[in-house]
């Protein structure tokens, strides 16, 4: 899953990988990451954005498109949630207000 951030496997497909029943994965995920398959894999692409965006090699629509966020505004939204600044922010050198 970590290594198709852009583009991950579905819960179905990812739950037929590792041979157990879509809600096996999900009970697991919560009880192994404290979160959902969803949730494990948003922050798991902020994570990677952030290191993208303060690398300052790339415009913040090419990090988002990196990270598998078709629409720059979702994007946005995202990172700020979990970083507390926006992508833009970011970018500039910001440091991180909250890391949730």
């Amino acid at each position: 899953m970590l290594s198709r951030l852009e583009n991950p496997p579905l819960i179905p497909e990812l739950a037929q990988l590792v041979g157990v029943s879509d809600r096996t994965l999900g009970n697991g995920f919560r009880e192994l990451f404290g979160t959902t398959v969803f949730g494990y894999l948003t922050s798991k692409r902020m994570e990677q954005a952030e290191q993208l965006l303060r690398s300052g090699k790339l415009t913040v629509t090419q990090v988002a498109n990196l990270v598998g966020y078709a629409q720059q505004g979702h994007f946005a939204i995202a990172f700020k949630r979990k970083f507390g600044i926006t992508p833009s922010e970011c970018l500039s050198g910001k440091k991180n207000i909250s890391s949730s």
